[in-house]
């Protein structure tokens, strides 16, 4: 089993952070040391969510957290506010899920089984290198054919000595 991080390891990303800051306020500077509590708050924030919805998971003898122990959390914590907000963005995520998901089995709406695909792969590639052997083929021939050719030049343009003067 993993060993526990320490804790003042359990952080946002500055540059997460950075970026978020930036996006909600363009055009106003924030000093390093506000950008550090900004981080401090959030990591806090979060670890008294996540507490407290494990204070829930456990009451409901549950082993899983999940988004419903969250939203309660918010509440029992005074952040109802917030639930809206909340809410919206696991809306948000199971669309972004569900789309994800609808998306990996388009393969598998095709009806054909994984096989089959596979073995219309291989013919493929098999196709490919056949072609590519060919066309690798073709080019040697042709090269050996200039290769002959310009033998032949250089020996018809080369007169034969045969001692007398004569050609042959």
């Amino acid at each position: 089993m993993a060993e526990p991080v320490p804790e003042e390891e359990l952080t946002i990303p500055r540059a997460a952070m950075n970026k978020m800051i930036k996006e909600i306020v363009p055009s106003v500077r924030v000093a390093n040391e506000a950008r550090e509590l900004i981080l401090n708050c959030c990591s806090e924030f979060i670890h008294l969510l996540a507490s407290e919805a494990n204070d829930i998971c456990t009451q409901q003898q549950k082993k899983t957290i999940n988004a419903e122990h969250i939203l309660g959390a918010l509440d029992r914590l005074g952040f109802n506010d917030y639930r809206t907000d909340a809410e919206a963005v696991l809306k948000d995520c199971k669309a972004v899920a569900a789309k994800r998901r609808r998306q990996s089995t388009r393969l598998e709406n095709l009806g054909i089984p994984e096989e089959e695909l596979l073995r219309q792969q291989q013919e493929l590639f098999a196709k490919a290198r056949e072609e590519q052997a060919a066309a690798e083929q073709a080019q040697w021939l042709q090269l050996q054919a200039e290769a002959q050719m310009s033998l032949q030049q250089q020996h018809s343009d080369v007169p034969s000595n045969s001692g007398d003067g004569e050609y042959s």
